[in-house]
């Protein structure tokens, strides 16, 4: 083989090696590998500008690519305005967040600053950070006591009706109001998720959901100025375990009955959860002498709490039944460690308390429970009171 003849060959193969690069990072090879979005390719720089258009950008043709896609942020700081993105998109699409995005900090308005809504087979991923820079947020006026002098504020990261949706491993910093709302999903995971804002930060929940079925949250960290996990009405199939929360309000189901009409909650397991230094730890809220609805089927087993207060089911026309308190040991703050106060006309059902091991850390006496309008089934060791 002559000389002109190998580097014909030589040539081709150099071709063929750097097309095969530029279908890797741009389009996928074959279906194999997702097309990559570099939201800096589409003008987003760590310049303090706003990259929000350039993210939307990069949403757009990401959707729009066959097979399954990738939006890259890479290292570094960038700035973003509101975020709204919506499919379909014709395949799997994937934020990776590699380095943080920071919102305005004076960013008010919108119901969300990332919005990611009506989409099949999506992922938020990457050990990034996506920074609310909400300080100057928590020192305003609360809507929820004055809704005529606040100023409304986004939450962090919204999901609305995603199908198979996973997050796993993103941080959430410092929301300006709660950091993530979960609405009308199905099938949606939470993994290694991180959530950090201080205590006393005003109404930052954690994770919010409602109106959904099949979620599950586990490897999570979450410490926060209000409820780590808050669940909403219309929750079905929940399922939280290995979580850390503190600071926070603890693991809510509610406020129920607030509204009429509400969706009934079903199918919620909490467990081998810790809870260090929350104002309540975990428990049902809902809303005295308001709407009717029912929450059934729910389960609170192996957690550990340190310094915190009381699992709670409250007075209401809320049908509770079937639900369990079981493993639940550790050390509260308030003498009274378990109370279960349940409506006269609308009586709790099949509840279980066992092997309830809560030791008052305080001055004011032994714990002690208390059970109102409510016969438990009680099993092993709990607080006097609800014998």
């Amino acid at each position: 083989m002559g000389l002109i003849e190998l580097n014909c060959i030589k040539n081709r193969i150099e071709g063929l090696i750097l097309y095969v690069a530029v279908l890797q990072e741009n389009k996928g090879i074959f279906g194999l590998m997702p097309a990559v979005f570099d939201i800096t390719k589409f003008g987003a720089a760590s310049d303090g500008k706003d990259a929000s258009q350039a993210i939307a950008d990069a949403w757009k043709e990401a959707c729009a690519a066959a097979g399954s896609s990738k939006i890259l942020i890479p290292a570094g700081k960038f700035l973003a305005g509101i975020v709204n993105v919506t499919g379909p998109c014709k395949g799997a699409i994937e934020v990776e967040v590699q380095g943080t995005m920071q919102a305005p900090p004076e960013l008010a308005g919108g119901d969300g600053w990332f919005n990611f809504n009506h989409i099949d087979q999506f992922t938020l991923s990457r050990k990034g950070t996506l920074d609310g820079q909400g300080q100057v947020a928590w020192k305003g006026v609360s809507c929820d006591k004055d809704p005529k002098n606040c100023k409304k504020h986004p939450i962090n990261i919204r999901f609305n009706f995603i199908t198979k949706g996973l997050v796993r491993d993103t941080t959430s910093l410092n929301s300006k109001d709660f950091h993530v709302n979960v609405l009308g999903c199905d099938d949606f995971t939470f993994e290694g998720f991180i959530v950090s804002t201080p205590e006393g930060s005003l109404n930052t929940d954690g994770i919010h959901i409602g109106r959904l079925k099949g979620v599950t949250i586990s490897n999570a960290k979450i410490g926060t100025g209000d409820d780590c996990i808050s669940i909403g009405d219309g929750t079905e199939n929940l399922k939280i375990t290995k979580v850390a929360c503190g600071p926070g309000y603890g693991i809510n189901i509610g406020s129920l009955g607030k509204y009429e009409n509400e969706d009934h909650v079903s199918g919620i397991t909490v467990s081998d959860c810790t809870l260090t230094g929350t104002t309540n730890g975990i428990r049902i809220k809902t809303w005295p002498a308001m709407f009717p609805n029912t929450a059934t089927n729910i389960h609170f087993q192996d957690i550990t709490m340190e310094n915190v207060s009381n699992p709670i089911i409250e007075p209401s026309k809320v049908k509770i039944s079937d639900v369990s308190f079981k493993n639940i040991k550790g050390t509260f703050a308030t003498a009274l460690t378990v109370q279960l106060i349940c409506s006269s006309g609308v009586p709790c059902e099949k509840v279980e308390l066992v092997n309830i091991d809560l030791t008052y850390s305080g001055l004011e006496g032994p714990a002690k429970s208390e059970c109102i309008d409510i016969k438990p089934t009680i099993v092993g060791k709990i607080p006097e009171g609800c014998k």
